[in-house]
Parts: C-alpha cells; sequence; structure tokens
C-alpha cells in the first residue's frame, strides 16, 4: 500500500553563500533556538550560520575539520559537530568557540595507554539526551560500530552494541534522536532499520526501513522525519516505525527534490524542511503546498 503524500514540495535552495563561495559536500543541517539554520559542508568554513530567510550570519571552523561530518545543536544552543577523518566530536558554545573536544586527532582506538581519554573509529554524530548525557555513534570506517555514552562534563560512562545483525548491534549507526519519554532512535544504516533504546542501552524495539535510513529528526509531535540515503526517500514515521506519509517526487538523481544521497535532515520551526545532501552539494528545503 502507497504511502499517503505529504503536503510539501521542494523549491529552490534558499541558503544565500557570500559571493564566490559554495557548499562542499553538505553532510548536516540543524537549527537552534531562534530558527536560524547551521550547515556542516567539507569546503571553506565548514560551519555555516543562516537566519531564517537563508542571508548568511558566519561561517567558521576552517582548519579544524578533515572530513565533516554530523551536525547537532543542543537545548543551550551548543553546537556539536563531528569529523570521522580526525575521529573528533567538537562542542562549540553559541558563540562559535571550542568548549569540548572528545577522541585525539587522528587516532583511532579503545583506551588511551593511561585510561583517561576516549577514542574513537570515524563518530558519525554526537547527540546530548535529555539529562544532559552525551552520545555519540560511531560506525563508518573499520571500527566497531557502537554507541559511547559520556556525562556532560565529557567523562565516559558506557558503551554498547558491535557489529552484527542482532538486536542492540549495529552495521553503521548513524543518527539518534530522543521522544518525549527519553527512548533513544537510532538509524542503524547498513541493517536497513531503526532500533530503540531506553537511555541505559536497553533494547526495547525496532523497525525495518528496507534501503539505508541515513538521519533522523523527532518533531514536536513526536514523529519522526527520515532521510532515506540514496533511496531520495523523505518520510514521516510513527514512534513505531510506521510511516506515516512520504513527500512526493523523491528519488535519485540530479534536479529539484532528487538526491544523490539524503544524508541528514531538519525541520525549522516555520515547518519548513531542510535535507543535506553530500553527494549533490547542496540542502533540499521544502515548503508545505
Amino acid at each position: 500500500m502507497a504511502s499517503p503524500p505529504l503536503p510539501y514540495v521542494p523549491v529552490a535552495e534558499s541558503l544565500q553563500l557570500p559571493s564566490g563561495a559554495n557548499f562542499g559536500g553538505t553532510s548536516g543541517v540543524a537549527f537552534n533556538s531562534r530558527g536560524n539554520i547551521f550547515v556542516i559542508h567539507r569546503g571553506p568554513m565548514p560551519v555555516m550560520e543562516f537566519d531564517p530567510d537563508g542571508h548568511v550570519i558566519r561561517g567558521f571552523g576552517d582548519g579544524m575539520f578533515d572530513r565533516p561530518h554530523g551536525l547537532r545543536i543542543d537545548s543551550d544552543d551548543n553546537i556539536w559537530a563531528t569529523d570521522v577523518a580526525a575521529n573528533l566530536v567538537y562542542k562549540f558554545n553559541p558563540s562559535g568557540r571550542i568548549e569540548m573536544v572528545l577522541g585525539v586527532k587522528g587516532h583511532t582506538g579503545e583506551w588511551h595507554p593511561f585510561g583517561h581519554l576516549r577514542l574513537f573509529h570515524e563518530p558519525n554524530e554526537a547527540v546530548v539526551g535529555p539529562s544532559g548525557d552525551i552520545f555519540v555513534l560511531q560506525g563508518h570506517g573499520k571500527g566497531e560500530p557502537r554507541v559511547l555514552k559520556f556525562d556532560s562534563d565529557g567523562t565516559f560512562i558506557k558503551t554498547w552494541g558491535g557489529k552484527g545483525k542482532g538486536p542492540g548491534e549495529f552495521d553503521l549507526p548513524h543518527s539518534l534522536v530522543f521522544d518525549a519519554q527519553g527512548l533513544l532512535y537510532i538509524a542503524d544504516r547498513n541493517n536497513a532499520r531503526i532500533q530503540v533504546f531506553d537511555a541505559d542501552g536497553t533494547y526495547i524495539r525496532e523497525s525495518r526501513h528496507p534501503g539505508a535510513p541515513c538521519g533522523l529528526f523527532m518533531g514536536a509531535d513526536q514523529h519522526i522525519w527520515l532521510a532515506h540515503g540514496h533511496t531520495g526517500l523523505i518520510m514521516k514515521l510513527d514512534l513505531q516505525g510506521k510511516v506515516v506519509g512520504m513527500i512526493e517526487g523523491g528519488g535519485p538523481g540530479k534536479t529539484t527534490g532528487k538526491y544523490g544521497e539524503a544524508h541528514y535532515i531538519a525541520v525549522s520551526p516555520r515547518d519548513e524542511i531542510f535535507v543535506a545532501d553530500t553527494l549533490n552539494w547542496r540542502v533540499q528545503k521544502y515548503v508545505r503546498k
């Protein structure tokens, strides 16, 4: 049975870059409490901020990233970005100043010899939970796919996961959102599913999503938006993983509404949908009909 169409249409990208500038591979998009749009991309000024109308405010991060990947903004407007090549998680305060670095640049592994530093294998995304704890997903590359949990000071608490297809195992955990009860919904990309856990890592349930579920966003109505990777599909799910609607006209391609890779997704306070497309080097925007 076909999913009901959602009342959104794609429009031309409205983000106004500085004269002569272009995005590189756009890997993430997020909003702060003022509705400003943040984009992380693989080019100069890798973290860029725009006002709600798309006018550029600033760009920063030159010289800090090897391969930018994930981008999230917490409830205090701190900016969390990951670098899958340098194996780092950055926390920037709202003004763009670094407040925390997790990992050691260029190094991978489990524990530092002195036991007090955690090393990553290509961290995909870092998300702050309702309690203030930090959850990092790693999964690209040769490292073991896992969830790593830290307290708000960056002190390691626990980890779970491992390579596999069983409950609580992963093959490229890629995106994480929380519901109003504090449950974690994790896009297990190469296993084509979303797994649900409590904050201690106890497996609860899963839903299947054939393709490559990449990016998740939790709406205020407690529905999940899914950017479905190379399929180029944009879907809305209930908390059980049932597809309640899909934006019409999606799929692979280069033109408006089509994707090389629908990577990460965010919905603005204006109810506009933004999807970062890493392979087409753009952010796709949708507005209500």
